[in-house]
């Protein structure tokens, strides 16, 4: 089992550019890219048969212990119900409520609020369980820390037995095979060239990146072309970029960056809105939440450039799905009209995330 290193990870190796999966495959899915595209694709199949009523392939008595640090319902839920679907029990623990508090940086003096070190409930819980989950956002403070990734990296680094992302600071594959499920149900199972809008929204609160660095990771896997949309100042990471970038051109897609948010949603097939906090933004969250407000005024109707995603915004696409991973503040990201019309793929999505799970 090769062990797993969160900077390594962002490297475009030959496995993260969707050739052969790596050799620890399946000890780890921490950014959805360890199964390579052909992996990913017979994942998302047989996701899709189960939906269309296959039999699951049982695995009773399997045992999986499921750390949320941070609040879920899709999440939590598709997780649960997909290991009592296949006879495997899960246990759901929440640190400072059904556990203590969580260390995760090794060499660190423990006088603060966490009681435990990671190495240690590693320890105690991979001789009772077969696999790992884990879920922790990213803290918005630390740029170099949300970079690190440093709850599910301890996991991964830690742990002997295989261990599952259920989202980190930077990346969350189980919404991104569930993504992916979608693209597939709707357009075919060959995405190449399928022009893809990822567009930031209007939110009332700085909010981590690792959604929509999920959509641009699994859509380059897939080979779209792929346009990012945001406002100045609410750029993604550029290694993320990057990555993405090398892996789209390798399956024969593409990344642009667009400011212009009307320029953006020309000729798309499938629009998925997110709000996120800017990369250049660690540091100054202060300044941001003033250019954030204002963005959030005009989609409540106050002069000004709406990003929300609204009907007029849709009609510009090229009869698009609109896709968001949930929760979703209506009237702000996105109008009624449009999560609730006949083109919104939201609802399905989260549907999938448990025949993904499974």
């Amino acid at each position: 089992m090769m062990a797993y290193d969160a900077q390594q990870n962002l490297a475009n190796s030959p496995a993260r550019a969707g050739l052969p999966a790596s050799a620890d495959w399946p000890m780890r899915l921490i950014d959805g890219s360890e199964p390579g595209r052909d992996g990913v694709d017979a994942l998302v199949a047989r996701a899709l048969a189960l939906r269309a009523g296959a039999a699951p392939r049982m695995a009773p008595g399997r045992r999986v212990a499921a750390l949320f640090l941070n609040p879920s319902l899709r999440t939590r839920t598709s997780m649960e119900i997909a290991c009592a679907a296949l006879g495997a029990h899960m246990v759901t623990l929440s640190p400072g409520r059904d556990m203590w508090g969580i260390e995760v940086e090794d060499g660190v003096r423990m006088d603060g609020t966490a009681a435990e070190h990671a190495k240690d409930a590693i320890a105690v819980l991979e001789q009772m369980v077969d696999v790992l989950a884990v879920r922790a956002f990213a803290g918005l403070e630390d740029a170099a820390a949300d970079r690190a990734d440093p709850a599910i990296a301890a996991f991964a680094r830690h742990a002997k037995v295989p261990v599952i992302n259920l989202e980190s600071a930077r990346w969350h594959p189980m919404q991104g095979l569930a993504d992916t499920a979608t693209w597939q149900s709707h357009l075919g199972p060959n995405l190449r060239g399928v022009p893809l809008t990822l567009t930031w929204a209007p939110h009332p609160k700085a909010l981590p990146a690792a959604v929509a660095n999920q959509v641009l990771l699994s859509a380059a896997l897939q080979g779209m072309d792929i346009t990012v949309a945001h406002p100045e100042g609410f750029d993604l990471d550029p290694q993320v970029l990057a990555r993405g970038s090398a892996i789209a051109r390798h399956g024969g897609g593409a990344v642009r960056i667009e400011h212009d948010r009307d320029a953006a949603l020309a000729g798309a097939r499938v629009v998925v809105a997110k709000s996120w906090s800017g990369f250049s933004g660690y540091g100054r969250r202060d300044d941001e939440a003033k250019v954030r407000a204002g963005h959030l005024a005009a989609s409540l109707g106050a002069a000004g450039s709406s990003w929300m995603v609204d009907a007029a915004a849709m009609a510009k696409t090229d009869n698009a799905g609109f896709m968001h991973c949930l929760p979703v503040r209506r009237n702000v990201v996105v109008s009624d009209a449009v999560i609730d019309g006949p083109r919104s793929w939201a609802h399905e999505t989260a549907g999938l995330r448990l025949y993904t799970a499974m």
